[in-house]
């Protein structure tokens, strides 16, 4: 999928939301994110998108906050099968974001997205749109907003009792 539609579909969902957009350097790792993050001033929490896959040829993907983890216990209980996740070489085959940008919302009805609940429980969050050159930040109080526009299906997982 080209970077480019990702980003414009992201774009389109946002058109009615109130948002923030910046430019900067691409984003790849976490140590250009606290960077960028210092420089422009962002008060989000950084968000983390892994793409997941099952043995029976399905992906999906999970949206969380930086420092979080998979929790195969609660992915298995949401989607009936533990994940794995995929490797970069192929995340890029089928969705084609870069390791280190992945989008978490893309314009495939195919691939489900799971959001840690803990997400929430921040004020706002970013994330990456297609191209690791820009940054999305969203309040959380209107994530479910642009989640109801998604073509996919889309399920809160339980916060962790760790």
């Amino acid at each position: 999928m080209p970077l480019d539609a990702i980003h414009d579909f992201n774009c389109q969902l946002l058109a009615d939301l109130p948002h923030q957009r910046y430019q900067h350097e691409p984003i790849l790792d976490y140590a250009t994110d606290e960077k960028v993050k210092a420089r422009l001033g962002w008060q989000a929490e950084f968000s983390k998108t892994l793409f997941l896959k099952f043995k029976d040829g399905r992906f999906a993907l999970l949206l969380t906050h930086r420092d979080g983890r998979l929790d195969n216990k609660a992915v298995k209980a949401s989607l009936g099968a533990k994940p794995s996740i995929c490797t970069a070489e192929e995340m890029q085959a089928e969705i084609g974001c870069l390791p280190g940008a992945v989008c978490p919302f893309l314009p495939r009805a195919d691939i489900p997205l799971l959001v840690d609940s803990a997400l929430l429980s921040h004020g706002a969050f970013t994330w990456t749109p297609g191209h690791p050159e820009q940054t999305f930040l969203l309040g959380t109080d209107h994530l479910a907003q642009l989640l109801a526009q998604l073509p996919c299906q889309v399920s809160y997982l339980p916060t962790s009792q760790a």
